[in-house]
């Protein structure tokens, strides 16, 4: 699965206003894993650049006077996402900006959502912490990702965060399944097998472990230690008294 976080940023806040994008940010994931493949642009807007949008982002148009036009990169764009799912932390902003871009490269009615299938992680911050304040910042402290060398906003910047917290949010990088597919006769490894027990199978009986008297003695005092400190509410304690003879039955 394909997988490409993408972020932007403006001149303001919407392009019916005549906004442009300045900055492009993607960065790939490829079956849950960080490829290290990205594209990442600045571009002239040909316009002002609005006070606060700069705040946010810094660049000024000295910076961008000389970087090339939407027209001048827009088909390495569309063929960096075409078919991928896009990941974008409110998608309306994003997809509202480059939908009026590939609209005035290609004068007729193009759309993103033509080209790729679009997860909002907004939306999904929302559904998984109702209530709560949900913007990058604010998840990536509660996600504890780190994102101190974000002192302004950048698209680059932005979607290598995104990626990492979205990978954090739906249930980590690394995958815990151990396919036996992998293990073949050349890597000198047997597959696993597990044998149900079964009417020519009986289930071995299992061993029990006896806690030695000075296991049970240490065992003793950190749980005076514990009921004492609990005003002799300690369960654990009644429950050793139950088993004397040394065997644990949970």
């Amino acid at each position: 699965m394909r997988q490409i976080v993408l972020d932007t940023e403006t001149t303001g806040l919407s392009p019916a206003d005549g906004h442009r994008i300045i900055e492009i940010g993607c960065v790939e994931i490829v079956d849950r894993e960080i490829t290290g493949k990205r594209f990442h642009t600045y571009l002239n807007p040909d316009r002002e650049i609005d006070a606060e949008a700069l705040s946010v982002h810094g660049l000024s148009q000295a910076f961008l006077a000389d970087k090339p036009r939407f027209p001048d990169i827009a088909n390495d764009f569309v063929r960096f996402i075409a078919g991928a799912e896009l990941i974008i932390h409110n998608a309306p902003f994003d997809t509202g900006f480059i939908n009026h871009e590939l609209n005035l490269w290609h004068g007729e009615n193009r759309s993103l959502e033509a080209l790729c299938s679009i997860l909002d992680t907004l939306v999904l911050a929302k559904r998984k912490h109702p209530g709560q304040r949900n913007n990058l910042d604010a998840l990536c402290k509660r996600y504890a990702i780190d994102n101190k060398h974000r002192d302004l906003h950048g698209a680059l910047l932005d979607a290598g965060i995104l990626a990492d917290l979205y990978l954090v949010m739906t249930g980590g990088q690394t995958r815990l399944a151990l396919e036996t597919s992998v293990l073949t006769e050349s890597s000198g490894i047997s597959p696993i097998r597990k044998t149900l027990p079964g009417p020519d199978t009986p289930r071995l009986p299992l061993r029990v472990i006896r806690a030695s008297e000075q296991e049970w003695a240490t065992h003793r005092t950190n749980l005076n230690g514990i009921n004492r400190a609990s005003g002799g509410k300690c369960l654990w304690q009644t429950e050793m008294e139950t088993h004397q003879d040394g065997v644990c039955n949970h």
